[in-house]
């Protein structure tokens, strides 16, 4: 384990505590032994790529900074709202100096002299752990002007969000942060090269901030020593649905699904012993997979080549007796109720895809329904504003493609294949 592995010391929150297990220790280092160059340099040999959900390789993302002149700025992105996924929350409310420290030691190596830390509006416990690290961190000298002696300053802003999973998309959250409605930018121009308040600004997930302390503390090869080849490192998976044993776990990229689920020190197994019927790889916005896709290793280029994507993590299991139709139905109302409303497609379709859902559920369901289901998706995926619209019909065309008996059954019975419903419970 990389960013767990202190997890349990007691009071790990508080900055001293911390600092007796190693932290603020790969600060030092780099301030005292690298430029800012070199440890981004150091990032992107080590193979880290973002884990907020498109796993774009993290130094390259530096990289892309326009070299301009203007205020650089970073973004941590800890808006977490995507169904099934809970680690940033948990880095947080524990281990609040980690997530500092990585921002600190980003900020110095893109040239940033502002950041800011982005939480989700209803983590409230995890705001007040961060804002209350970012205050010891100023108190010790960690944040502020000339940092440890160097001629670094950094200002840090911890900003709680109103609620809105569509700020975790990265424009729409630079939106809000700048006091507006949180509604999805125009690309291009990328963050980049024009983001919060006009200036060069860098966004990256929780996680992923909390993972750089370590590499400037062992060096890139160490941390590419984990993973598989093109997928370095650890990640966090968010296990939960029906298993035994739900919570977070740290295991090496390429660890298979199998392993996460039935494994007695991960998963342990479905409840109830029973047999397994569908599993969502990495949150709710991702495609489903079957049970056959038990041994695909969890890393980014095999669950791409499995039909699906490792998204943000959220590994959720789902066994014989659920419903898929009302498994789905639930999945599609979270998007419809969370679309902005900017763009038409996703506006008008997440809205007609709940309608057409629930009469299926209901028994109400015609023949032609399924294949408008399907219709009403092509017209959003790829058509949207943002990648909203997308997440919103990746369960319901993997849904029909691997149980669209279910959904038949709906229709010619009026009710549902299993005779259990999640709707109503």
């Amino acid at each position: 384990m990389i960013i767990t592995k202190n997890l349990d010391v007691p009071d790990l929150d508080n900055i001293d505590v911390y600092r007796q297990h190693g932290g603020y220790e790969a600060l030092a280092k780099a301030l005292k032994d690298y430029q800012p160059d070199q440890i981004a340099e150091m990032v992107k040999q080590s193979g880290l790529r973002g884990r907020g959900g498109a796993g774009f390789p993290t130094g390259m993302k530096w990289g892309f900074l326009a070299k301009n002149g203007k205020t650089r700025y970073l973004c941590c992105n800890a808006d977490e709202s995507e169904p099934g996924t809970f680690k940033d929350r948990m880095l947080m409310e524990k281990n609040p100096h980690l997530l500092v420290e990585g921002v600190i030691l980003t900020s110095y190596a893109c040239g940033v002299s502002t950041a800011f830390i982005y939480v989700r509006g209803e983590l409230a416990y995890a705001t007040r752990q961060v804002e209350r690290a970012v205050n010891e961190a100023y108190a010790a000298g960690l944040i502020g002007n000339n940092i440890l002696g160097s001629d670094f300053s950094l200002d840090v802003i911890v900003h709680r969000g109103a609620g809105a999973y569509i700020c975790g998309e990265e424009s729409a959250l630079m939106e809000s942060l700048e006091g507006r409605r949180g509604y999805p930018r125009l690309k291009p121009p990328f963050p980049a090269a024009i983001g919060l308040y006009g200036g060069p600004t860098v966004i990256n997930n929780c996680e992923t901030l909390c993972t750089v302390p370590s590499i400037v503390q062992n060096g890139a090869e160490w941390y590419a020593s984990f993973g598989t080849e093109k997928s370095k490192g650890t990640r966090i998976f968010c296990l939960s649905g029906h298993v035994k044993k739900p919570g977070n776990y740290e295991l090496p990229l390429g660890t298979p699904l199998r392993t996460l689920i039935y494994d007695e020190q991960y998963g342990g197994g479905i409840l109830g012993d029973k047999e397994l019927k569908a599993i969502i790889p990495g949150g709710s916005s991702t495609f489903l997979l079957g049970p056959d896709k038990l041994d695909t290793p969890l890393d980014f280029e095999s669950i791409a080549a499995a039909g699906s994507m490792l998204g943000s993590g959220g590994v959720v299991v789902i066994d014989q007796d659920t419903c898929i139709v009302a498994a789905i139905l639930r999945m599609t109302e979270f998007y419809r109720d969370e679309s902005c409303g900017k763009c038409t497609p996703c506006r008008e379709g997440t809205y007609w895809l709940t309608e057409i859902l629930e009469r299926l559920e209901h028994g109400h369901g015609t023949e032609g329904d399924i294949a408008l289901l399907l219709d009403i998706c092509d017209n959003i995926s790829g058509k949207s504003f943002c990648p909203l619209g997308d997440a919103a019909t990746s369960s319901i065309t993997s849904g029909i493609k691997l149980f669209r008996s279910e959904f038949e059954y709906h229709v010619k019975h009026g009710h549902c294949m299993v005779g259990t419903c999640l709707v109503g419970a």
